[in-house]
């Protein structure tokens, strides 16, 4: 910019040089000071003109600028201006993902409700169709009034298939399939936080969970059972269950006992 400037400003100054020595060796008389007056205003114009073009130019384009940046910020406040129940729904959505996902990584799923909106805002139980899960393909979604959230998986058969006599002997409660993650939060957390509770305000640092689903603590030789839990994982799952208590901030570790939780 300033380069074009100089190079304006040197034309219109030979110009200006040109024009004065025609006019003094072939004008005479009273025309010549009007005439020198005349070239020395257009002179003037010429150079005001070359030097505040570029500052004129770079003036508009930074109002255009300025103008197309409010649009952009106006188009992109309007964009983000979701109603408080969407954003609240995304939210809650991305907990249910994260909770899902915790034990099943490829889990996508989607709602079975047409207003999951007011579930969320009033409490409820909402069911939600699952995918990538072999064993279940729905789930019923609580939500409690203190925004807590937990998951009962759900497997949906039709009556057709089921066997009306009845024949199949019924598996024993600790031989059913159970999930780890699920079990926990369903079931164990509560029992477990009140336990630890109450045995650490009385000097206990662990804990053992028999194969039995019996909870014990060590008193000299003896374990003394403290609590039962229905529906005890079986060891297959151990593994998982290690993870799901060092997760949640608890110490465990697999022995030949049961699995001992320290705190």
């Amino acid at each position: 910019m300033k380069m074009r400037s100089f190079k304006s400003f040197g034309s219109g100054t030979s110009l200006l040089i040109g024009s004065v020595v025609f006019i003094c060796a072939l004008v005479r008389g009273s025309l010549q000071v009007p005439l020198l007056i005349s070239v020395f205003t257009l002179w003037g114009l010429w150079i005001s003109i070359c030097l505040l073009l570029p500052f004129m130019r770079q003036a508009a384009r930074q109002k255009k600028r300025r103008q197309q940046f409010k649009k952009f910020r106006i188009q992109n406040v309007a964009n983000h201006n979701e109603p408080v129940e969407q954003l609240l729904l995304y939210h809650v959505n991305h907990r249910i993902s994260a909770y899902l996902q915790s034990v099943y990584p490829d889990v996508t799923w989607e709602w079975a409700e047409k207003n999951p909106e007011k579930i969320i805002i009033q409490g409820g139980v909402g069911r939600i169709r699952i995918y990538n899960i072999a064993d279940f393909d729905h789930a019923d979604v609580t939500v409690n009034k203190d925004g807590n959230i937990t998951c009962n998986m759900v497997k949906i058969v039709p009556l057709s298939k089921m066997n009306p006599s009845g024949s199949e002997e019924k598996l024993p409660p600790n031989q059913q399939p159970v999930d780890p993650q699920i079990w926990y939060e369903i079931q164990g957390r509560k029992i477990l936080e009140t336990l630890i509770a109450d045995l650490n305000s009385r000097g206990h640092s662990s804990l053992m969970f028999h194969e039995n689903g019996d909870v014990c603590i060590q008193q000299g030789q003896d374990d003394v059972p403290q609590e039962h839990l229905s529906n005890f994982p079986q060891k297959v799952y151990w593994p998982r269950l290690v993870q799901v208590f060092e997760r949640n901030g608890l110490a465990a570790e697999m022995t030949a006992k049961g699995i001992q939780v320290s705190w």
